[in-house]
Parts: structure tokens; sequence; C-alpha cells
């Protein structure tokens, strides 16, 4: 799946769920080593457990994260 992020650095995300787990989460833009590491944190991961640990983490004074939109985009899936 492919989703717009809005309101960060990085333009889109793109993830897979396979059997309620997250693989290849890849991110468009934004900062290349954070959102490459947190990309490998987060393969395999149940799609629940990455919404619980991302939702509401900010990006200095912006209200929303690559991570935040990330666990937004994860709860439309769910």
């Amino acid at each position: 799946m492919k989703r717009k992020l809005s309101g960060v650095c990085a333009r889109e995300v793109s993830f897979r769920v396979r059997g309620g787990r997250l693989t290849g989460v890849s991110f468009s833009s934004g900062c290349p080593g954070n959102l490459k590491a947190l990309s490998l944190l987060l393969e395999g991961m149940p799609v629940k457990d990455a919404v619980l640990k991302l939702k509401g983490i900010t990006c200095g004074s912006r209200p929303t994260s690559c991570s935040d939109q990330l666990a937004r985009a994860l709860e439309s899936v769910l």
C-alpha cells in the first residue's frame, strides 16, 4: 500500500501487511537514516503493536511525525 503523508518531510510511505504483520516499510524523502532504521525495526512487527508504539510521536514543533503518519495509515488498514 502507498499512502501520502502530510505535515512531515517525507512525502509518501509504502508498506505491506501479511498475516497481521508489517513488512516492506519504505518512505519517500524525509530523513533517510532515521526512516531506514525505523523501517528495519518495524519489519515483522504486528501492525497493532506498531500503531501503539508510533501513534502520537511529534517531530520538533510539528504536531505529527513520519512515525505518527505511518501509525495513522496503519490504523486505516486495521
